[in-house]
């Protein structure tokens, strides 16, 4: 990715953008109808959104529930040490675990939040003492089962 930014985008960048996340299965026909340009015009230009990394791929949204993975759970984690080995080793082993959605290292009272999706409670108590708490350099945990899920969005808030 260059170190582009939405400075270097225009505002028919930015409506393909918008149009794309709102339905990545749109037609190129479609999408240069809703932004105003020709079908080749527009097929240049999600090329090179695509190439610049402003477009980073296509996937479908799934259920989760309909899938046996409705059980949301945050984890905050502490690590025992914070130096950058034990950071190194905790990153790989969260990568390879399909459980752990998502992992970040944030700043305050712990180390990493990983949104975690699992069966029910019993598939997460079998997941913490089998692999969260044998994790690499993990010292503490914390847990916050979702009781409802408000609000999951994926979209970037975009202008225009």
């Amino acid at each position: 990715m260059t170190n582009e930014s939405t400075t270097d985008l225009d505002r028919i960048d930015m409506k393909i953008l918008k149009v794309l996340q709102e339905d990545g299965r749109i037609s190129n026909l479609k999408l240069a109808e809703a932004v105003a340009l020709s079908p080749t015009a527009v097929l240049a230009r999600v090329q090179r959104l695509a190439r610049d990394g402003f477009i980073l791929g296509y996937e479908a949204r799934l259920d989760p529930h309909k899938l046996g993975r409705g059980f949301t759970v945050f984890v905050e984690v502490l690590l025992d040490r914070t130096t950058p080995n034990v950071f190194d080793a905790f990153k790989a082993a969260v990568q390879v675990r399909d459980e752990i959605m998502e992992c970040h290292m944030v700043a305050g009272g712990f180390d990493y939040l990983l949104k975690t999706r699992m069966a029910d409670m019993t598939a997460y108590r079998d997941f913490a003492g089998t692999v969260l708490w044998q994790l690499p350099g993990v010292r503490e945990t914390r847990t916050y089962a979702v009781m409802e899920e408000v609000k999951s969005s994926a979209r970037i808030p975009l202008p225009g």
